[in-house]
């Protein structure tokens, strides 16, 4: 029988050892199957022997990067004979030397979950970004948690989502509750016969239609890229570059554009876009995406600030 190993990243403070109580304490997850804590980092708040009894698990703490090696966890795996095991990661650890460790026979890597603090992701973003990278884009969800009313939702979503597209955000109170947190205000109109896209509102743009392609289907929007590729004569791909992690490491924050007729432009070419939306479904994402419909176009000039920034 495989044995499911569940990855929780995120940095000191951001609620990893909660979560994993929390989980734990689930009967609804929690069959009572024996389950092997690893601890790579401590915070305040501890795997007590009273939560450990009552929920038929071992903690083994692990106080060095190279302590988690391949004979450690085959020793555990011997030793313990965990049916799970949760390892809550070091924040300060890269996460893509974990994956490429072998793990004992039959043990299965099923999620990996992230947990960031609203109250000191700024900080992070702004000081740490390469490691805050690290620790979310492999993420399949991300818990957001000590959401209050001064938190931006655009901030976080849109950092985290230039990071991770793909990743589940979830949005949880002080007081631990699931929070609906309202979308910021948009600096657009979207009932706007043909929506204007301002350059510095591009990446705030295209994160909204990201997760929420509906608002935008069958709309007109106008907005400026760089060509960076051609597809076929109908076909490119347009958009701007958001930093990740550091100044060598971009992602491209752009669209898959069509034509019902070829189009004359060149990679590296800008211009002002005008299209209609529409949506196609998408094997990466395994959802709909926007497609934009070429409308209208027109060369311009290079932006003199071309990097997207979500701040």
């Amino acid at each position: 029988m495989d044995v499911p190993v569940y990855l929780f990243t995120g940095f000191l403070e951001s609620g990893k050892t909660s979560m994993i109580k929390e989980t734990l304490l689930d009967p609804e997850f929690n069959d009572g199957s024996r389950t092997l804590i690893l601890v790579c980092e401590q915070g305040e708040v501890e795997y007590d022997p009273e939560f450990l009894k009552q929920t038929n698990a071992v903690v083994e703490v692990l106080e060095s990067r190279s302590q988690l090696n391949e004979d450690r966890l085959e020793m555990l795996n011997q030793k313990i004979r965990p049916q799970q095991v949760f390892i809550e990661y070091n924040g300060m650890w890269n996460v893509s030397e974990l994956l490429d460790l072998e793990f004992p026979t039959r043990w299965l890597l099923v999620q990996i979950i992230s947990t960031v603090n609203a109250q000191t992701f700024m900080l992070y973003v702004n000081n740490m970004r390469s490691l805050m990278a690290d620790q979310l884009m492999h993420s399949e969800m991300i818990l957001i948690n000590r959401c209050d009313a001064s938190t931006k939702k655009s901030f976080l979503r849109n950092n985290i989502k230039a990071v991770n597209k793909g990743a589940q955000l979830i949005y949880e109170s002080i007081d631990g509750q699931i929070n609906n947190l309202p979308d910021d205000d948009l600096p657009f109109d979207l009932n706007a016969e043909v929506i204007d896209i301002q350059d510095d509102d591009y990446g705030l743009w295209y994160m909204d239609a990201l997760d929420h392609p509906d608002r935008y289907t069958g709309k007109t929007v106008r907005f400026k890229g760089k060509v960076v590729h051609i597809e076929d004569s109908r076909s490119f791909v347009i958009g701007r570059y958001a930093m990740v992690c550091c100044a060598e490491d971009m992602s491209l924050i752009g669209y898959l554009c069509r034509s019902d007729r070829p189009v004359r432009v060149l990679v590296d070419d800008w211009i002002m876009l005008t299209a209609r939306l529409e949506t196609e479904f998408d094997e990466e994402f395994k959802r709909d995406v926007l497609v934009p419909h070429v409308r209208q176009i027109e060369l311009t000039e290079e932006l003199k600030e071309d990097l997207v920034y979500f701040s």
